[in-house]
């Protein structure tokens, strides 16, 4: 293969790595850093704070099955990065009123589903088949990465500043990604006469018409993957929404110490989370996917017992590494699963639906662990009960049939 027909796939992972830790990794993981700032300085109690992500996922269940199909996904995440740098502009500017912040969430989640998960997902599984877990995991590492860098950005700006202009560089940042979208990513090998894996001739799937929506809805495998990713990603949802809060209730009652915990917590959660993208990613290349996604659910269940072991008198490395490494390969394998039931042509139409039920989970599991813990005055029992939401996240995924679909 000479220099000009050379296969494009290195780039299209390049360039996903960045604009998918630029417009998830570095907004999403690093929110809830500013959520006792919200409370110190607007009054406002947790569960209206921790409400805004819940009631946005609510209103914006219609994006994945009206709008994604609509547009190329280098445009979704050129509109997607738009709006998550207005929602960052507005939160910093915000004069404590809860509808204007309610409204900015909409913007942010509406945002996060554009150019989050479904294009960079829709992009690796057209370049790649043979090896789509392998660069799956790859692009994941660039959320963890970036989502790393965060605590590193927004903590000293803040000390130094002020947690509005902390907000305002979160949003800043995402214009580093239209270039990278416009430039050098591309949708498919097709625009540039290629095919997935560099190989000589197109794949078999791509020859598979695109399933529809009703097709997808009467099938059990489908409704057993919906349930297994929005119980895990909820359960998810509530350690990432809730954890800076719960070392709080632990005994971390000093601010700078709370920062400085949350902080190294988060940075490993990240790191380990890579590992966990590159493995899993290998494995599933390797082995039954089911088997590759049963183990990992099962590792964020176990991870929320050490949760709840973090305190001052301690380290949170152990929960952190165990935490992060099932965290990262979680999300990643739903796609991958999606791609193997049910066809690559039809995964933009198979996430369309779960993103956003994954979404609901993911903002209203952590929304019931506020009023929960309200109302039992300790994180004990609700915390309990998100580990009773992660079991069966797995054991639905535990459910799916062995065998996946041949040209998928």
């Amino acid at each position: 293969m000479d220099m000009q027909k050379a296969f494009y796939g290195k780039w299209v992972i390049a360039a996903a790595f960045l604009t998918f830790g630029i417009s998830v990794g570095l907004p999403y993981y690093n929110m809830p850093f500013f959520y006792d700032y919200y409370q110190n300085e607007f009054h406002w109690p947790l569960r209206a704070i921790t409400l805004g992500f819940p009631l946005a996922a609510l209103l914006t269940l219609w994006v994945g099955p009206l709008v994604v199909p609509r547009f190329s996904p280098r445009m979704l995440i050129i509109l997607g990065t738009g709006m998550t740098f207005l929602a960052f502009l507005g939160l910093s500017n915000m004069t404590g009123s809860l509808p204007v912040y309610y409204g900015l969430w909409f913007l942010y989640t509406f945002g996060y589903i554009l150019s989050g998960p479904i294009p960079h997902q829709i992009i690796l599984s057209q370049w790649y088949r043979r090896n789509r877990g392998m660069a799956m995991g790859i692009v994941y590492v660039g959320v963890g990465l970036v989502g790393a860098f965060g605590p590193s950005l927004i903590r000293p700006i803040t000390a130094h500043y002020s947690f509005r202009t902390a907000l305002l560089a979160i949003g800043c940042v995402m214009f580093i990604a239209w270039p990278i979208a416009l430039f050098i990513q591309k949708d498919r090998p097709s625009d540039i006469g290629q095919f997935p894996d560099g190989d000589s001739e197109p794949t078999a799937d791509q020859k598979i018409e695109a399933r529809s929506y009703s097709y997808l809805v009467r099938q059990w495998p489908f409704w057993l993957l919906l349930i297994g990713s929005f119980c895990s990603i909820g359960s998810i949802g509530a350690i990432n929404q809730h954890m800076k809060l719960v070392f709080r209730d632990q005994g971390f009652t000093d601010q700078q110490q709370l920062n400085n915990a949350w902080g190294v917590a988060t940075q490993w959660i990240l790191w380990s989370s890579i590992a966990g993208r590159l493995l899993v990613g290998k494995l599933a290349d390797i082995f039954p996917m089911k088997y590759v996604m049963t183990v990992t659910y099962f590792v964020v269940a176990a991870s929320i017992p050490l949760l709840l072991s973090v305190n001052p008198a301690g380290s949170p490395h152990f929960f952190a590494v165990v935490y992060g490494f099932g965290m990262g390969a979680d999300y990643m394998l739903i796609a991958l699963m999606a791609a193997r039931q049910f066809g690559v042509n039809s995964l933009s139409r198979a996430m369309a639906v779960i993103l956003p039920m994954d979404t609901i989970g993911q903002t209203w599991v952590p929304q019931g662990v506020s009023l929960m813990r309200e109302s039992f005055g300790s994180y004990g029992t609700p915390m309990i009960v998100v580990l009773a939401v992660a079991t069966v996240g797995a054991i639905s995924i535990m459910l799916l049939p062995k065998q996946t679909r041949a040209d998928a």
